[in-house]
């Protein structure tokens, strides 16, 4: 009788209890008011989540940035080079309304509070979106969102320049009231310890060059990656709880570029976020960002309460 061959998967499995056991004794550094002060409109995360999903994440993340370390103090020998601190990249990734926002502010937090205290900082890749101007003279206004809309020779420029240990660098600025990038509104970033970046596609590889020349993707530089999953109804469920809920707040400000959804009456107004989310944000999920999933270092999968139900961390 033949032996039966091993069932090879690239990731360990866990349940929400298993994860939380992996703990040990990191302690909780957060309070509910700074938990409440990171979490986004619809993001219901607790102090006990927090706790329980959060803490076992930094306290692998301490062993990878060791290891990191370890590993570049190795190559600075070998290439005798000096050795100058190298930033450890975090990736956060996801739909739109997944939660990626709450996940890297409270993992920002998180780590700016270990025993070391780094420079922890937190850039999104809205800021590398074409300006609205650009958008509308290429015609892709509606593919906002999508991976022709991005900068991305700037953003792998920026990721580079942070790598290297580029003193400062400028970093472009969103704003969601205007929908559009900030003119002149750059801030900057000067040699991080930690960088996290959260974005829609920053794990999509892009188009390999037929010739095998070399090129970088953004996925390149990053030492870790992170998943936020959720089932589609539920993605668009929240989506579309956000977008009622800044449409009584955001959306009132006479300088928001969505004032008019506002105006209108609420089953126009959920007709429209229907429209956007089946036309616009779906396709995008479906053939951009759901694809990349399984180049995740871990994948943290939510529940219809937006809990997190189960863990997938990636064999090493």
């Amino acid at each position: 009788m033949a032996k039966r061959q091993p069932v090879l998967a690239p990731y360990h499995s866990f349940t929400k209890a298993e994860w939380s056991a992996l703990r040990a004794d990191e302690p909780m550094t957060l309070t509910r008011e700074d938990i409440s002060r990171l979490r986004t409109l619809s993001d219901p995360i607790s102090l006990e989540e927090a706790e329980e999903v959060y803490l076992p994440l930094t306290r692998l993340l301490s062993f990878y940035v060791e290891a990191i370390q370890g590993l570049h103090n190795v190559s600075t020998r070998f290439l005798e080079t000096p050795d100058q601190k190298v930033p450890f990249i975090i990736g956060v990734a996801g739909s739109v309304a997944v939660g990626k926002s709450t996940t890297a502010r409270i993992l920002q937090a998180l780590l700016q509070r270990w025993p070391s205290s780094p420079k922890v900082d937190l850039v999104t890749t809205d800021g590398f979106l074409y300006p609205n101007k650009v958008l509308a003279e290429r015609g892709i206004m509606e593919r906002k969102g999508f991976p022709e809309s991005y900068d991305r020779a700037r953003f792998v420029q920026f990721l580079s320049d942070i790598k290297s240990g580029k003193e400062e660098m400028q970093v472009p600025v969103y704003s969601h009231l205007v929908y559009d990038v900030v003119d002149g509104g750059d801030k900057t970033i000067g040699r991080p310890d930690i960088l996290i970046v959260e974005g829609l596609n920053i794990l999509q590889p892009g188009e390999l060059p037929k010739d095998g020349k070399p090129i970088l993707f953004a996925s390149d530089f990053l030492d870790f990656s992170i998943y936020i999953d959720a089932d589609n109804d539920d993605l668009e469920a929240w989506f579309m709880e956000r977008f009622f809920r800044l449409r009584e707040t955001a959306f009132k400000d006479p300088t928001s570029f969505f004032r008019r959804f506002a105006e209108m009456s609420e089953a126009e107004a959920g007709e429209f976020g229907k429209m956007v989310w089946r036309t616009i944000n779906l396709p995008n999920l479906l053939d951009n960002v759901l694809p990349t999933r399984g180049r995740a270092d871990l994948v943290l999968k939510k529940g219809k309460n937006h809990l997190i139900e189960d863990v997938k961390l990636r064999r090493v």
